[in-house]
């Protein structure tokens, strides 16, 4: 199956859920470029979870993407990746460059950046 994915911006938070196989080709290239015209966007959320495979232009496009990002100031997480994926990103140690959490901990983490904390003040 071809890479597909849906892109939802609410204010400055993008979320891409992505299925099928992230590979090189014309799919992954339109992905890339389609993100980098993101406007206003402070995280990019990418839900890896219905992603099938994965080969060494997904990574690359990934690699690319957190530098785009970060040139940017934009937090960029990757969620809940399906096994086949966590598994290629622990054998090519990418876990330790990557922010990779379960979709549940980025809403919380995203939800508490909306609302700072308050503090009592006796």
């Amino acid at each position: 199956m071809e890479l597909r994915y849906q892109i939802e911006q609410l204010h400055d938070i993008a979320v891409v859920r992505c299925s099928g196989r992230m590979v090189r080709g014309e799919a992954l290239e339109d992905l890339r470029c389609r993100l980098e015209q993101l406007e206003h966007a402070r995280v990019l959320v990418l839900d890896l979870s219905q992603l099938d495979q994965i080969d060494a232009g997904g990574l690359g496009v990934l690699l690319h993407l957190r530098r785009w990002s970060r040139q940017r100031s934009i937090q960029m997480k990757l969620v809940n990746p399906s096994p086949f994926v966590l598994r290629i990103l622990e054998a090519t140690r990418l876990t330790a460059v990557f922010e990779i959490s379960s979709l549940e901990e980025a809403l919380c983490i995203l939800r508490a950046a909306d609302h700072p904390p308050r503090y009592a003040v006796a």
